[in-house]
């Protein structure tokens, strides 16, 4: 009989989270460690590596049933390679299930899918998409990842590159993301976007609260230092995110008027904004969606964090092992 444990692995641009999951219940045993991307494909891998015997060794006798991994990019229909994600310099076209194969010593199955995709799964699964059976995901981390669950299943389109709602263009004559897609949401509310532009706005403010977070010239501003000014009251941060909220909203009513979708959940490091960024968000999806299609909407923020990535991730092993007993 199978084993009830499975490793989950969100690979981020920043970092690689690795999860040792129990079916139905959650997760047993968590790690963090730094991807390293500007190192290359290879150090990336051998990090993945790293981290999935850490918790192969946390699972003991019980063992593992598989390995789900979650990275940025479009994910093949197999599930087992990523093309150019942008995330991550140097990678053009890797099979993961067989490069980290390779590396491990045991032999498991290992499932591959977009990082956004697994969140969603780890939402329906176990967090806050649990009470819809159809939801639009929004991830805010270093990208800004998308995916479509319908009707309890995620929507992969005919390559597997469906929702890549990140690069989906407000402004044509707007800044490029790293993908080379000019306006696109990502290049304004992705983490390091998000932070660039913020500092741009604030600099000139020297008596803010935020030199005292972020250093001469707000060089080391994050969105969490945004964030804490906002809790302080302070209301350039939060003009700031409401600026960033409205892109939000403007991207998201295209996708509901697209797919007839009302449920949004938004997840990723950035979306602990809050209300300061889904609040204005809210405003404008519903003004920008014609009257026929307010009824029902709903944007909710999903609170599992980074366990959401880890605990979609093991998922996609447990899914393979019911299918493949």
């Amino acid at each position: 009989m199978a084993s009830d444990l499975a490793v989950g692995v969100d690979l981020g641009g920043t970092m690689i989270k690795v999860g040792l999951v129990k079916r139905n219940k959650g997760l047993v045993q968590q790690k963090a460690l730094e991807t390293g991307a500007e190192n290359g494909p290879e150090h990336v891998l051998e990090r993945i590596r790293d981290g999935v015997n850490d918790m192969i060794t946390a699972a003991g006798s019980d063992g593992i049933c598989g390995i789900g991994i979650g990275i940025p990019g479009t994910v093949d229909m197999g599930r087992t390679t990523v093309f150019k994600p942008s995330n991550l310099p140097g990678w053009l076209e890797v099979n993961l299930t067989e490069e980290v194969g390779k590396l491990l010593e045991g032999d498991y199955p290992i499932v591959v899918e977009n990082d956004a995709n697994v969140a969603a799964f780890g939402s329906y699964f176990y967090g806050a998409g649990e009470p819809f059976d159809s939801f639009i995901m929004i991830t805010l981390g270093t990208g800004v990842g998308g995916a479509i669950v319908y009707q309890g299943k995620v929507f992969r389109g005919t390559t597997g590159g469906a929702a890549e709602i990140g690069h989906m263009s407000i402004d044509p004559m707007g800044p490029f993301d790293r993908a080379g897609v000019a306006g696109s949401v990502e290049a304004y509310i992705g983490q390091r976007f998000l932070s660039h532009a913020a500092r741009m706005k604030l600099l000139s403010d020297e008596d803010s609260i935020l030199y005292e977070m972020a250093g001469p010239d707000l060089k080391d501003l994050t969105p969490k230092m945004l964030f804490d000014a906002a809790e302080e009251g302070y209301q350039p941060a939060i003009d700031f995110f409401a600026w960033a909220g409205h892109k939000l909203g403007w991207v998201l009513s295209s996708c509901v008027t697209l797919l007839d979708i009302r449920k949004i959940v938004v997840g990723g490091g950035v979306s602990a904004a809050g209300q300061y960024i889904l609040e204005p968000a809210r405003v404008a999806l519903l003004d920008s969606l014609m009257p026929a299609m307010k009824d029902g909407i709903e944007i909710v923020r999903e609170t599992l964090g980074n366990e959401a990535g880890m605990l979609g991730a093991a998922h996609l092993a447990f899914e393979y092992i019911d299918e493949h007993p």
